[in-house]
C-alpha cells in the first residue's frame, strides 16, 4: 500500500477535498481514466510535457537508447555534449552537473552557494517551490503548503538559516536582511513563478535581487525547473535579461524523464569535488537513457521552432475567450497568459503579485470548478496553486471544447 495512497500529495486531491484522479493511459493532449473516458489534459505532468503524451519523436526506438545500457555509473560523451548544448542556450551555466530531480538540483545549488560564500543564510520567497528538501519547504508553493515546520520534520537549525520574503517586494527583502547582509549566502528565487499560480516579476524586482547579491557578496540562484524550455530555449533569464550566478533546471529537458541539472559560474562550480571539497553525486546522474531523451527534446525544438508560436497562439486564444466568458457574467477574475501557460484564480482584482494574493483566492469555489470541469471532460491540476499547461498536441478543437466546458461549469 502507498503511504497516503499516493507518491506525491497533490495527486491525492487533498488540497481541494476531491477524490484522486486515476489515469489508465494517455496520448497526445488526452488522458483516459480506468473506464476509458477521455479528458483534455492541462496538467501535462505539471509542465514538462511540451509535446503532449507519448510524442513519437520521444517514444519511437527507445531500444536504441538502452541497447548499450541505461545506467553506467560513468561519465560519457553524450553527457558532455548535452552540457554543451545547455550552455549554448543558458550561457550563465558555464559549468553544470546533472542530477535526477529538481529537488536534488536545488538542494545542490544551495550547498554550492554556501560553500562558495562560506555563509549560511539563504533568502527565498513565500509561494516559490524548490522541491522537498528541508529549506525549500518553508512557506512553499505548489502542493507543499508547509505551515508547521516542526510537525513537518524540519529542524530548528534549518529555520534559523533561512529567511522567507514576499515575492515582488524588495522592501520585504531589505527588512529581512537588515543587519544580516554579511551572512547571506544566496537568494533563491523562481524568476517567473508558476507554483502559486502564474506570477510575473514586477519591473525592477529581479534586477533588485541581482543588485543586492552583488552588493552583499551573495549569489543569485534561479530555479528554472518550470520556466526553462516552457518559456523558450533561453528560459526566464533570457527573457528578463538578468544573469544568475547559479541556475536549476529539471525534467522538462528530458520530456518528463527523470533528469535535472544545476550549474553556473565556473569559479562557483569549482567548489565541487573532485576540484573542491563539496560532494554531490548519484549513480543515475547523467545516465545515458535520460541524456538521450534530453537530446531528443532539444532536437525536436531545434527542428520545429514554430512549436512555441503554435502553443502561444492556442494559449492566447484560450485566455482571451476565458476573459470574454468572465466579462459576460460580470466575474472580476484576472486571466494571465504567457507562452503556453494560462492561469486565473477565484480572487477579484488584478493578477497575483505574491503568495498573499494567491492564498486569498476562494478554495471552495476552485474545488467546485475543478469538479465541474472534470465532469465535462477537462482535467485541471487538483490544486489552485498550479497553472494550466498547453502542449503542441493541443488543438483548436480542444480549446473550443474547454471553453464550452468553462461556460457550462460557471453557469452551473
Amino acid at each position: 500500500m502507498l503511504a497516503g495512497g499516493c507518491d506525491s500529495p497533490v495527486r491525492s486531491g487533498w488540497s481541494i477535498g476531491e477524490p484522486m484522479f486515476v489515469p489508465r493511459t494517455a496520448h497526445g493532449a488526452y488522458v483516459f481514466d480506468e473506464r476509458g473516458r477521455r479528458f483534455v489534459d492541462y496538467v501535462m505532468a505539471y509542465g514538462p510535457l511540451l509535446f503532449g503524451h507519448t510524442h513519437s519523436a520521444l517514444t519511437t526506438g527507445l531500444d536504441e537508447l538502452v541497447r548499450d545500457g541505461f545506467v553506467w555509473g560513468a561519465t560519457h560523451v553524450e553527457e558532455v555534449r548535452l552540457a554543451e548544448r545547455i550552455r549554448g542556450y543558458l550561457p550563465s551555466m558555464q559549468r553544470l552537473r546533472f542530477v535526477t530531480t529538481g529537488s536534488e538540483a536545488a538542494m545542490s545549488a544551495v550547498r554550492v552557494a554556501r560553500a562558495f560564500t562560506k555563509r549560511d543564510l539563504v533568502l527565498k520567497f513565500a509561494g516559490n517551490y524548490h522541491g522537498h528538501f528541508d529549506l525549500a519547504l518553508l512557506d512553499a508553493g505548489a502542493s507543499a503548503q508547509t505551515s508547521d515546520a516542526r510537525r513537518s520534520g524540519i529542524p530548528d537549525g534549518v529555520m534559523r538559516d533561512v529567511a522567507v520574503a514576499r515575492y515582488n517586494d524588495l522592501d520585504s527583502v531589505d527588512a529581512l536582511l537588515r543587519d544580516r547582509e554579511g551572512t547571506l549566502a544566496a537568494i533563491l528565487v523562481e524568476p517567473i513563478c508558476a507554483n502559486m499560480g502564474y506570477v510575473a516579476p514586477l519591473p525592477g524586482f529581479i534586477e533588485g535581487l541581482r543588485e543586492r547579491c552583488d552588493r552583499f557578496g551573495a549569489l543569485l540562484v534561479f530555479d528554472e525547473v518550470i520556466t526553462w524550455l516552457r518559456l523558450g530555449v533561453c528560459g526566464a533569464q533570457g527573457r528578463l535579461g538578468v544573469a544568475p550566478d547559479l541556475t536549476v533546471v529539471g525534467k522538462i529537458m528530458g520530456g518528463g524523464a527523470p533528469i535535472a541539472a544545476f550549474g553556473g559560474r565556473e569559479d562557483v562550480m569549482a567548489v565541487l569535488a573532485p576540484d573542491g571539497g563539496v560532494f554531490t553525486g548519484g549513480t543515475h546522474a547523467g545516465n545515458p537513457f535520460c541524456v538521450g531523451m534530453a537530446h531528443r527534446v532539444l532536437d525536436l525544438l531545434e527542428t520545429h521552432p514554430e512549436y512555441y508560436t503554435q502553443m502561444s497562439a492556442l494559449a492566447k486564444r484560450l485566455a482571451e475567450d476565458i476573459r470574454t466568458i468572465f466579462a459576460e457574467r460580470g466575474l472580476p477574475y484576472a486571466v494571465v497568459q504567457h507562452e503556453s501557460i494560462v492561469d486565473f484564480k477565484f480572487r477579484a482584482g488584478e493578477p497575483n503579485r505574491n503568495y498573499d494574493d494567491a492564498r486569498a483566492a476562494d478554495k471552495g469555489l476552485h474545488a467546485t470548478y475543478y469538479r465541474a470541469m472534470l465532469e465535462r471532460g477537462v482535467l485541471l491540476p487538483p490544486s489552485q496553486n498550479e497553472v494550466m499547461f498547453l502542449s503542441t498536441a493541443h488543438t483548436i478543437e480542444d480549446i473550443d471544447e474547454t471553453l464550452t466546458a468553462i461556460a457550462q461549469a460557471l453557469s452551473a
